[in-house]
């Protein structure tokens, strides 16, 4: 299968590196990174190209831009692996548009296009006989598309909880395990590059809530917006309220939740028993879906960091090889 890569930092290193791994099968015939691109349709040397990339700062031709990639490469499908905008989901909701218009499946990490145009770009998809994987987007390694997908086909999901947001996570779990303050934990998160230099996003639970409009957005295709999550983050959190928690032998995580039948979206700092399965430790993610059939089922893992999220992206572009046979 030949695929065209847009995206060259921390995730997209990690899908080259893997895919020249692991060799799956996948051949990677164009490539852009925020100022140059590559093409070459028998196939790109993917570990020169990183070399290029870590000696030059660029990948390729500064007179080759990502849009040339996806019009001009030989590729059937598009790994989209930019950079998230979350208000205009852009470029990357051009580069996708662009991709499905020629008939290329898409594979993407990028939550800003799946969050704000994701009826748009299924319809479109399904109008050109390809397919739209994100399973990337939300939860990192975990596979909770494919859960959803396949493992629970017929049931009908109730409700959803969970920790989106790996970096909400550890700054929590710090503050309950050694009572350091809010502003500790996150000095101490940016030096273990588990937080940005601004974490507003994390911290704010805008993250967590892009995570769950895509969630509700899958799950029921309601139409879900961020603006009708109800949203709170952690950075007014105190030592204090993580020791009144303990006294109850509960603690406090950030929580996004779905829940339909009592319209319930929202993400917020909530009051949990220590011997809840949402209660992970440090950088993992959790979620429960609650089901009619299957009760509740909690999955579990690795929410960010580039192998993992390689994981996601190649498993997405496998997906499509198999269920897709000689159209991929």
């Amino acid at each position: 299968m030949k695929a065209a890569l847009i995206g060259l930092g921390s995730v997209g290193r990690g899908v080259t590196e893997m895919i020249a791994k692991k060799n799956p099968g996948i051949t990677i015939t164009g490539i852009a990174d925020s100022k140059s691109g590559y093409i070459c349709n028998e196939g790109i040397d993917i570990m020169e190209v990183l070399e290029t990339k870590r000696t030059n700062g660029i990948c390729g031709d500064r007179a080759i831009a990502a849009m040339d990639v996806i019009k001009k490469a030989d590729f059937d499908v598009l790994i989209e692996v930019t950079p998230t905008n979350a208000l205009t989901g852009e470029p990357a909701l051009g580069y996708i548009r662009a991709a499905l218009a020629r008939k290329k499946h898409i594979v993407t990490s990028n939550k800003g296009p799946i969050a704000l145009a994701y009826r748009e770009l299924a319809a479109l998809a399904k109008k050109k006989g390809v397919a739209l994987r994100y399973e990337a987007t939300v939860g990192g390694a975990i596979p909770i598309m494919h859960m959803l997908e396949d493992g629970l086909g017929g049931n009908e999901i109730i409700a959803i909880y969970g920790v989106l947001n790996g970096t909400c996570n550890y700054i929590l779990t710090r503050m309950a395990d050694e009572g350091l303050t809010y502003e500790q934990a996150l000095m101490e998160a940016r030096e273990m590059g588990y937080a940005e230099a601004d974490p507003t996003y994390d911290v704010k639970g805008i993250d967590a809530a892009i995570k769950l409009v895509i969630l509700a957005n899958t799950i029921w295709g309601d139409g879900t917006k961020l603006a009708d999550i109800d949203l709170t983050g952690i950075d007014l959190l105190t030592p204090d309220a993580l020791r009144l928690a303990e006294e109850g032998d509960c603690t406090i995580r950030l929580i996004a939740e779905a829940i339909p039948r009592k319209k319930i979206l929202r993400v917020s700092p909530r009051l949990i028993e220590k011997n809840h399965p949402l209660v992970v430790e440090g950088t993992l993610n959790a979620l429960t879906l609650e089901t009619d059939m299957a009760k509740e089922i909690t999955l579990i893992g690795k929410g960010a960091g580039s192998i993992e999220t390689a994981s996601a992206i190649i498993g997405d572009i496998l997906y499509i090889r198999d269920h897709y046979g000689k159209r991929a």
